[in-house]
């Protein structure tokens, strides 16, 4: 089955800085076309904002690259407006864009702060998504 994800800042950024971790296994599922990408412009100049900020100490080039290729791939979509409260308001457009998403096709959103979005089965952490990916089926304690 193909999953369409929309991913927060935070999974993108730990991708970045922990080669190997879950996080990092999303953003790779997306490169290699395991999951499609959706984004608006706001999230990518949200991406390049963060990534670009001098304490994560990311070169340049490897960032260019990692635009390139995710340019390459993401679904670009406008946001359904949604009257939800959010403890951050820039979460808002992560969320908008998956509600678009979610109208036609099986849509997630990865995040590692599932506190600041509503509660919705659509979305999940890292793990949750790459155990959906890999058909791990939850188990009920």
């Amino acid at each position: 089955m193909k999953y369409y994800v929309v991913i927060d800042t935070n999974v993108i950024v730990s991708s970045f800085l922990q080669p190997g971790s879950i996080p990092n296994q999303v953003v790779n599922a997306a490169i290699e076309g395991l999951v499609t990408p959706l984004v608006s412009d706001e999230i990518l100049i949200e991406y390049r904002d963060v990534l670009t900020r001098n304490k994560f100490k990311i070169d340049e080039e490897t960032l260019n690259e990692f635009f390139e290729d995710f340019n390459q791939i993401a679904i670009h979509l406008d946001r359904t407006i949604s009257d939800e409260t959010f403890i951050d308001e820039d979460d808002i457009v992560f969320y908008e864009v998956a509600l678009t998403g979610k109208k036609e096709k099986e849509t997630y959103l990865i995040t590692g702060n599932k506190k600041h979005f509503p509660v919705k089965s659509f979305v999940v952490t890292p793990r949750e998504m790459m155990d959906i990916i890999n058909g791990v089926e939850k188990k009920n304690n």
